[in-house]
């Protein structure tokens, strides 16, 4: 499933490709036509993320983008869709060569997590066609089709593709814990908030990370990784673990998918932990000061680290820790598997 910062990639993408436009809306498989309908010949105003979900405004395109900025609750004159991409869903992105654009970004097409085809980055203009622009024909079951002057935007298989009010997003968004990427954490309490529902809780930290309702946007990777960096059991219960250790946890989590969601890619190993899996393992102890603290990835070269040394220990179950070289183990926890150091996260 991807997680959250492949949906902030997400919301830049169609904030750089179509905002401003009128949009040709239009669902090829037939099973969003009615929404469709409503959003068709509509002006994409606004795109956001908040944790997994994606949030698309349309706007009359008779009203002038100039005025909506005024009042309190600009956003109530849009229609808005609303897209969850679940397991399954991805966005498939074509153009007609006057913008450098990705190609996928959605579901995994790889063992180790979501990347897209292109490196990050603002779409930089690469060449103006004199030519009328046609949009490749759909391919697969496309649920919604977007159509701009210069691009296309084709959605397949996500779990929730819906027409809501701005009373609705604000209602969806009011359900979900705070983002640690989103600009505006404030609203949803940020930190503290974080803090609070964990310790609060019996529940092990976690299974807590991954509840969309307590941190939105964490999923099985940065859940398996955030634990591991900050030297954490897993299976601790929420409540057990110190108010300055879940903070850390924050505070990296906004480092790593900030990173992540600038490069498309999710790396979280520091480059002196970082050994090909299969190489010799020097069997080293932690070092000094660095077991039960979190660790930056402060080396900004995410995109060019071969996928089997991005992470310490997800997906890695039965290899050596990369600090400690003890073997990773896993297990499944409420539904999903979860990988941790029993050394290094005692």
């Amino acid at each position: 499933m991807p997680e959250g910062h492949t949906v902030h990639r997400l919301a830049r993408t169609f904030a750089e490709l179509f905002t401003g436009q009128v949009l040709a809306v239009s669902s090829p498989q037939g099973r969003f036509t009615a929404g469709a309908a409503l959003l068709d010949g509509s002006r994409l105003a606004a795109s956001r993320a908040w944790g997994k979900q994606l949030f698309l405004g349309f706007a009359d395109p008779s009203v002038d983008p100039a005025t909506r900025a005024e009042g309190p609750r600009p956003d109530d004159d849009l229609r808005w869709l609303r897209v969850h991409l679940g397991l399954y869903g991805a966005w498939t992105f074509a153009g007609d060569g006057s913008f450098a654009v990705v190609h996928a970004i959605g579901a995994p097409r790889r063992r180790i997590g979501e990347r897209d085809s292109i490196p990050a980055g603002p779409l930089e203009p690469l060449a103006t066609s004199d030519e009328d622009w046609a949009p490749p024909p759909p391919r697969g079951a496309v649920r919604v089709r977007l159509v701009g002057e210069h691009a296309v935007a084709d959605l397949t298989g996500p779990t929730a593709c819906e027409v809501v009010s701005a009373d609705e997003v604000r209602a969806v968004e009011a359900r979900l814990g705070p983002d640690p990427i989103r600009d505006d954490p404030a609203p949803a309490g940020g930190p503290d908030r974080f803090v609070t529902a964990v310790r609060r809780s019996r529940t092990s930290v976690g299974q807590l990370l991954m509840n969309q309702d307590v941190i939105a946007g964490v999923g099985n990777i940065y859940r398996a990784e955030a634990l591991f960096r900050a030297g954490l059991d897993p299976l601790a219960a929420g409540r057990d673990v110190p108010a300055e250790t879940l903070r850390a946890i924050w505070e990296d989590l906004v480092v790593l998918m900030r990173d992540g969601a600038a490069t498309g890619a999710i790396v979280t190993t520091r480059p002196q932990d970082r050994l090909p899996d299969g190489a010799a393992h020097p069997g080293a102890a932690p070092r000094p000061g660095e077991r039960g603290t979190v660790r930056q990835n402060t080396d900004g070269s995410a995109g060019a680290v071969p996928p089997d040394q991005a992470f310490y220990v997800y997906h890695r179950d039965g290899l050596p820790c990369r600090v400690c070289a003890t073997p990773v183990l896993m297990k499944d926890l409420a539904g999903r598997k979860l990988y941790w150091c029993p050394t290094c996260q005692r």
